[in-house]
């Protein structure tokens, strides 16, 4: 290890989102959004999307954990912890209800000035997703979502909204969470059931293209909005390694990488890659895209990548080989070499310094972990502090294996944000006993609970880390 130290104007924090923390979905002028139709899965799997909300059905993020009225409580948890940011999300219907309004609803304006001025008075950096995980279900059953080239006005005028309102609060923004997952779970993502057209690919590519071309807009508005701000893109890296040392197994690995490097490639370099366009020929794909679209796009490079990197994969040439990972959206084989989670996602801390230098080596630009962390069932006893060594030791080979990328490989990395700094509601499964945070919330699967918060031992160590910029890994109380 290097004897260099990371730069001071690193940005430590943790992250959220809002539809899986704030709760108050009905409440403050909210509108119905799709993360709202999300009930709960059954042991374990995956959520159930309703037609509308039923009142049989139990939704975790319709309370959450009630940051919505415990913002301040939260937030002087992660001022404590010694935050240089704080990543969170945008609800969509907070600020325009159905989606298509002319006015936005300034009740919901109102609450994210108290959560950006509240992260100011402890010196906490925002970071800005503009869109997690929710749709405007008005926008989805009138339009059809992303199938619909009219959603790029509508999500342009939310962030103008957004941008014009928090022009001096928030500095750093992205435009779309995990943007490639839009082919893995066109539901969470973009609110389309895809099962539901003739050609689910066709739908589901021309609603990505609609993104792509929704997130150049905004990046060049913003920037004319204020030149300062630095507004990046957001995508799941899925590294995965060959099985073997065949050619085939590792031509099937680079395929595989190039269907989310096609997300990246746009956003970065402002236009689809030949890959690209022979992946669309080869899947008889024709997009909608006019000559505006093409000046958009390469108007609306981003200013760093943002990712979020929890595991690794192995890739086998062979259909009989592939099997889904629990819990994750991605096709696997078990790696020897690793550990497992309490949800079977293979622990590999050496994977992010892999992934950090795959995407320096191809972008050179700045690159943001801003999800990292461990999703497993805390014991939790009366009187007790959690005692998860379990995550500790987690973040403590990413971060040791981050900093390598940087101080050997000479990686841009401007911050790291442990995702799910407090626990929060799932977003593939609805469960709370999956718990990532470093600040426990009493909460259970069928939400019952007082909801207080509790300090882990988790919390105490990245303290430390914070505090010592990176240095003092294993250093916990």
């Amino acid at each position: 290890m290097s004897t260099r130290k990371l730069p001071d104007a690193f940005l430590w924090g943790g992250a959220v989102s809002a539809n899986q923390c704030e709760g108050a979905w009905n409440i403050g002028g909210k509108g119905v959004s799709t993360a709202d139709v999300a009930a709960a899965g059954k042991h374990g799997q995956s959520r159930l999307y309703t037609e509308g909300i039923l009142n049989d059905v139990y939704y975790p993020n319709h309370q959450a954990i009630d940051f919505y009225h415990r913002y301040q409580e939260d937030i002087a948890l992660f001022a404590e912890m010694g935050f240089k940011c704080f990543r969170t999300s945008i609800h969509w219907t907070r600020i325009f209800p159905q989606g298509d309004e002319t006015e936005p609803n300034e009740e919901g304006l109102a609450f994210y000035d108290r959560v950006f001025d509240e992260c100011r008075k402890y010196g906490i950096e925002p970071v800005v997703t503009i869109s997690h995980y929710e749709t405007p279900l008005y926008l989805v059953e009138k339009y059809g979502s992303w199938t619909n080239r009219k959603m790029i006005d509508f999500y342009v005028k939310l962030c103008e909204t957004l941008f014009r309102r928090y022009r001096t609060k928030v500095k750093y923004w992205m435009t779309f969470n995990e943007i490639n997952v839009i082919t893995l779970n066109p539901l969470i993502a973009a609110g389309i059931r895809a099962e539901q057209y003739d050609r689910p690919e066709q739908a589901v590519y021309q609603a990505a293209h609609y993104q792509l071309v929704a997130s150049a807009k905004a990046v060049e508005l913003g920037r004319r909005i204020n030149p300062d701000f630095k507004i990046g893109m957001m995508m799941l890296y899925p590294l995965s390694y060959a099985e073997t040392c065949s050619p085939e197994d590792n031509l099937e690995n680079m395929h595989n990488m190039d269907l989310h490097y096609y997300f990246s490639d746009v956003q970065v370099r402002g236009y689809y890659s030949p890959k690209a366009y022979k992946f669309l020929q080869r899947k008889q794909i024709v997009l909608d895209v006019t000559p505006e679209d093409k000046r958009d796009l390469m108007a609306g490079t981003v200013d760093y990548v943002g990712i979020s990197y929890y595991m690794s994969l192995v890739t086998s040439a062979s259909p009989e080989r592939k099997i889904q990972v629990k819990g994750n959206m991605l096709d696997g084989i078990a790696n020897p070499y690793l550990e497992k989670s309490d949800w079977d996602w293979q622990i590999d801390g050496l994977g992010l310094r892999i992934a950090l230098n795959n995407l320096y080596d191809r972008y050179q630009l700045p690159i943001f972990v801003v999800e990292n962390g461990l999703g497993a069932v805390d014991d939790k006893r009366e009187g007790e502090m959690i005692q998860d060594d379990y995550r500790i030791d987690y973040l403590k080979k990413h971060i040791a294996h981050m900093k390598d990328a940087v101080l050997l490989d000479g990686i841009d990395v401007m911050g790291y944000t442990v995702w799910g700094c407090i626990d929060l509601v799932s977003a593939s499964t609805g469960e709370m006993k999956k718990r990532y945070g470093l600040i426990y919330v009493d909460r259970d699967d069928q939400g019952r609970g007082t909801l207080n918060r509790e300090r882990k031992k988790s919390f105490y160590w990245y303290k430390n880390v914070i505090l010592s910029n990176g240095e003092m890994l294993d250093e916990s109380r």
